[in-house]
């Protein structure tokens, strides 16, 4: 197998429920390194919940952010970053504060993630899984001061996301609005897409697509799957997630990044994982 490249996205494929790498995963990304094949993380996060990740395990790889959105380096360099216009940020903005009730508003510039009250259960939630730190702001001010989001994030209850989703994307046909979980609607340019992410960084590296493999979980990954060479979803995917598949490997608790590799000789046979 001809690989010189890895994608793989975060929750449910690189990390285990709980947020964790296992120690398996952890060698098969030293091993790709080893061999000068470049590791990279895809994912709606931010950079900054991001790179607690990587700097646990101890590698420098680069990044490919806000599902797209934001592109950056080993060096942590900008190759690519695309915002929302200020008058689609203010519009959505008002759409949201005139149209539901309940709900966190989170707005993310470049490394910065910005929201109305820090002390918000919610914020402080996302605070603990992701590592990264939210600043209170008005968005009035940072519109103002031309800090455009590279995403909107709201977080709100299941049925007010699924409401969401269908009101805004009808009101807002120039933005890509979608949830990425259950509680959590991501709103960003209708251009981002992790394929768009990845097309940048294989331009990056001079590489093709069909020389990428693209681990993956869930549906804001089928892009991705589309592009690469070789889509492989993890084996705790939904089930119409795992037709876009050249293979089903196991799953996000069963190091299926790991166990891939290994079956098709990308990397060999780790005796001793620490």
């Amino acid at each position: 197998m001809s690989i010189k490249i890895v994608f793989s996205d975060i929750d449910g494929t690189f990390l285990t429920n709980d947020h964790k790498v296992t120690k398996q995963t952890k060698s098969a990304v030293k091993s790709l390194l080893a061999q000068d094949i470049p590791f990279v993380l895809v994912s709606a996060r931010m950079p900054e919940a991001i790179y607690p990740i990587t700097d646990k395990i101890g590698i420098k790889i680069p990044i490919i952010s806000y599902s797209g959105g934001l592109v950056l380096t080993v060096e942590e360099e900008v190759l690519y970053s695309k915002t929302i216009v200020k008058e689609q940020t203010e519009a959505v903005l008002k759409a949201i504060d005139e149209g539901w009730n309940d709900v966190t508003v989170n707005y993310y510039a470049g490394r910065r993630w910005f929201v109305r009250d820090v002390k918000d259960k919610r914020v402080k939630y996302e605070m603990d899984i992701t590592e990264a730190t939210a600043e209170s702001a008005d968005f009035s001010d940072l519109i103002s001061s031309q800090v455009m989001p590279n995403k909107i994030l709201i977080m709100c209850e299941e049925s007010t996301c699924e409401e969401m989703e269908r009101e805004l994307g009808k009101m807002f046909p120039a933005l890509n609005v979608v949830r990425s979980s259950k509680f959590l609607l991501e709103i960003m340019d209708k251009s981002v897409s992790k394929a768009t992410g990845i097309e940048v960084m294989l331009k990056h590296y001079g590489l093709t697509a069909a020389e990428a493999i693209g681990f993956g979980d869930n549906y804001n990954d089928i892009d991705m799957f589309k592009l690469v060479g070789t889509a492989v979803v993890m084996g705790n995917a939904p089930e119409p997630v795992k037709q876009y598949a050249n293979e089903v490997t196991t799953s996000n608790e069963d190091s299926g990044i790991y166990q891939y590799l290994i079956k098709h000789g990308v990397i060999s046979l780790i005796d001793d994982i620490d």
